[in-house]
């Protein structure tokens, strides 16, 4: 048997009716969509990180290591546990959370922050193990379930055209489109817009890392013309990797020294809520896009891929970074026809790969990589057609989902206001019977939640 057949073999690819050159290209578009969170993220940790004796930017440089070395793990997991197409990594938001909120905010030492972390990730390793996670997953409402996976592309669309400065902040509107043809930037986002939308609906396979890759090469040629200077439309500098993380990995250790115990459980607490639901609506939304759930709206063994996040953050807190979730950028592969494992696998060696050519990586400017952000949301918003809008429980829930996401700038938000909101309407139109009595706790709790977080009695 040769090597292919045994990757087909070992993945169940033509089960799932892919094949190994379909799972390849998945792969390595679902990283080119991740790829910006080695630089993106240890820029942002790096802002609260300080280590004594060593400069910003090799903080950054360990940070980006660390990043590497949690994503690829949790995505190994994905790939050889959970045989799913999903790539992990530090998640957006919650980063920016430990930085800002956990250690610049309430001073709290960044050590005791990976610590908060590492307790997160073994409570969901247990949580996995015994069922709970899956468990609260399912109480989900149905037409939360089916709107979860339009509301995310909605969110990929919003920070995708913001990403591409098509759309900008306003004073008065919050936002408004920007000038889109006085800036070579959004210009170059466009027209790879252009080139990718139209090669997909050519039927072209591995039409979003063609067009990636071809809006990149077009960047750094008018650059290398000179008819832009570097730094405008391509990056000023490219850095070189650093691999010495000593200073940095197992830091947590030192965290659980000196902590106050309310804080640090509160601390606790709110890195569990948010990535819990992240997690949850990352994995019903991509794989409601994959054709993956069941009759019930459910991921047929589901606490396979959860085990894959907890093991990351897990990882994750002891090499230096924060909380590991699996990654809404992994519909670009889904897309591409990503169907298991190996997509995931392809995920993991490509971060692992990027330890040597990480200049190469930073390289593709952002404008690129964010073009699949803005082509797979629309693509998703195809989920909508699942939603019974007649019935006023599930139009009022599935219609919170997908807009309270972008709008809050938050998965988490969107499945709790649909959550929320189910039992209510259900209640208004005198179905309360039709609501399970683990979805009225369900809901009571993440009301409670949002009563005590948004009033500024919890973080």
């Amino acid at each position: 048997m040769g090597f292919t057949e045994t990757l087909a073999d070992r993945f169940d690819v033509g089960a799932r009716g892919s094949d190994v050159r379909t799972e390849l290209i998945a792969g390595i578009t679902t990283f080119l969509a991740m790829s910006y969170i080695i630089v993106v993220n240890p820029f942002i940790l790096a802002e609260a990180i300080r280590i004594p004796g060593y400069e910003f930017f090799e903080v950054v440089q360990m940070i980006a290591i660390a990043t590497v070395l949690a994503s690829a793990a949790a995505t190994l997991v994905m790939a050889l546990y959970a045989n799913r197409p999903f790539g992990l990594a530090p998640g957006m938001g919650l980063n920016a959370f430990f930085a800002f909120s956990v250690v610049l905010g309430l001073g709290i030492p960044w050590q005791t922050a990976l610590a908060a972390v590492f307790v997160e990730g073994i409570l969901f390793i247990l949580l996995t193990l015994v069922g709970a996670r899956k468990y609260v997953i399912q109480l989900f409402p149905e037409p939360v379930k089916r709107a979860v996976g339009a509301g995310i592309g909605l969110f990929l669309l919003f920070i995708g055209l913001q990403e591409l400065q098509i759309v900008i902040p306003d004073e008065s509107t919050l936002v408004t489109l920007g000038g889109v043809f006085g800036n070579p930037w959004a210009i170059l986002g466009v027209l790879g817009l252009v080139l990718t939308f139209a090669l997909w609906a050519r039927g072209i396979t591995g039409s979003i890392v063609l067009g990636i890759l071809a809006t990149s090469l077009v960047g750094w040629g008018l650059t290398l013309a000179g008819v832009f200077e570097r730094g405008v439309i391509t990056p000023e500098t490219l850095p070189a990797a650093q691999y010495d993380i000593t200073p940095l990995a197992g830091a947590f250790v030192d965290g659980f020294a000196e902590i106050e115990p309310l804080t640090f459980v509160l601390v606790v607490f709110t890195f569990f809520f948010v990535d819990f639901f992240d997690t949850a609506g990352t994995l019903i939304g991509v794989s409601q896009y994959g054709d993956f759930l069941d009759e019930d709206g459910d991921l047929p063994e589901m606490d396979k891929p959860l085990m894959a996040d907890a093991v990351g953050t897990t990882v994750g807190a002891m090499v230096g970074t924060s909380t590991v979730t699996t990654y809404i950028e992994s519909s670009t592969g889904v897309e591409e026809g990503g169907r298991t494992g190996l997509t995931a696998l392809v995920v993991a060696l490509c971060f692992l790969a990027s330890l040597v050519v990480i200049p190469v990586v930073a390289a593709i400017p952002g404008y690129a990589s964010f073009i699949a952000l803005v082509v797979v949301g629309v693509m998703m918003l195809q989920g909508l057609t699942e939603v019974d809008w007649d019935d006023p429980a599930w139009a009022v829930s599935a219609g919170l989902t997908v807009t309270v996401m972008p709008f809050a700038y938050s998965i988490a938000d969107g499945l709790a206001a649909g959550i929320v909101a189910y039992p209510i309407i259900k209640i208004a139109v005198g179905e309360p019977g039709d609501v399970s009595a683990g979805q009225y706790v369900l809901a009571v709790l993440v009301a409670a939640y949002y009563v005590l977080q948004t009033s500024g009695v919890i973080l």
